[in-house]
């Protein structure tokens, strides 16, 4: 009998490049996706024998929903991914990244599912010393990465009392094409992408030595199925390349002029993933290099095209509060 993944975020960056991984393992998907930031062109590509999509927000689904029947696995990547507007509006966040965590939780439990794994957040290791591995502290510096620890939490939780087959993956920096290119201020690639088209200057924050453990897309998707299909619960896995990259190399192959903005508080100087213990226990290690990955996404750069133009003034607009509540 074909097994049935629930895919939540499917229309999204990570998500669908999940459902892709998903079909092409010869499974059906449920997608559940409100398009606040996903889309479902990302999607059109794929047969809609194979494919359910569901545009309600998590929040407005019960428990015993049909949507939950006959799920084998439940690949859990919806919620809120900005950082900066989490400082603002902090409650939006919980709902979105701990309460819908729960329901989902809840639905999982209600239908007998048996494998879950959820998007965690690297974030939630603060200003980490590196390589961070699965057990150093948590030190979360924003409203989002609390908000990813505690949906984290909460999944360990359900597994512990409800013996739910959960497991949580944190993510370091996920990069790769369909990366969002709606809503506020965030990640360096999208950021980078759109001022190339533009033939506007790179904002690199600080110097650009700063390092970020960027993982290609399709490697990070490889790994939830590998979590998923495997007989652990309750375990936590770093995912990351083990290769961290300076902004300036970033910047280098990507090609374009810079202009420099000043470096923010609360911002790590590095971040490295120690995967030993994914690599060890599950037998997953990444295949893209980040050179061939940046490739990629540059063979698809008009992607971005609508995505919203950075500069140095609405940059600095945006990071007002981070700068007051952090410094």
């Amino acid at each position: 009998m074909t097994k049935i993944a629930l895919v939540t975020g499917g229309a999204g960056f990570i998500g669908s490049h999940m459902v892709d991984n998903l079909i092409g393992k010869g499974l059906q998907v449920r997608v559940v996706d409100n398009l606040s930031t996903g889309r479902l062109d990302n999607l059109k590509h794929i047969s809609t024998a194979d494919l359910e999509v569901d545009t309600r927000d998590l929040n407005d689904i019960e428990s015993d929903d049909s949507i939950f029947k006959g799920v084998d696995y439940v690949f859990h990547f919806a919620g809120i991914g900005d950082i900066v507007p989490s400082i603002e509006d902090p409650m939006k966040y919980m709902d979105a990244n701990v309460m819908a965590t729960v329901r989902l939780l809840e639905g999982a439990r209600s239908a007998g599912i048996s494998r879950f794994v959820y998007a965690a957040s690297s974030s939630c290791y603060g200003l980490a010393k590196v390589p961070t591995t699965e057990s150093d502290a948590i030190t979360p510096e924003y409203p989002y990465a609390l908000s990813k620890y505690q949906g984290e939490q909460a999944v360990l939780h359900w597994q512990k009392v409800y013996g739910l087959g959960a497991n949580s993956i944190r993510m370091f920096n996920v990069y790769g094409t369909r990366s969002k290119t709606n809503g506020a201020y965030g990640a360096v690639m999208g950021v980078f992408l759109k001022q190339k088209l533009e033939g506007k200057p790179f904002t690199v924050v600080g110097d650009g030595e700063q390092r970020r453990d960027f993982v290609y897309v399709t490697d990070v998707a490889e790994a939830f199925f590998q979590v998923a299909k495997s007989k652990v619960s309750g375990h936590v896995y770093n995912v990351g390349a083990d290769k961290p990259q300076s902004i300036n190399r970033l910047v280098e192959l990507l090609g374009g002029p810079v202009t420099h903005l000043p470096k923010r508080p609360g911002e790590p100087e590095t971040t490295w993933a120690n995967i030993s213990k994914i690599s060890s226990e599950i037998g997953w290690t990444p295949q893209i290099s980040f050179e061939d990955g940046v490739g990629k996404i540059l063979e698809n750069i008009d992607y971005w095209q609508e995505a919203p133009l950075w500069t140095p003034d609405s940059i600095a607009e945006a990071t007002k509060t981070w700068f007051h509540s952090l410094s």
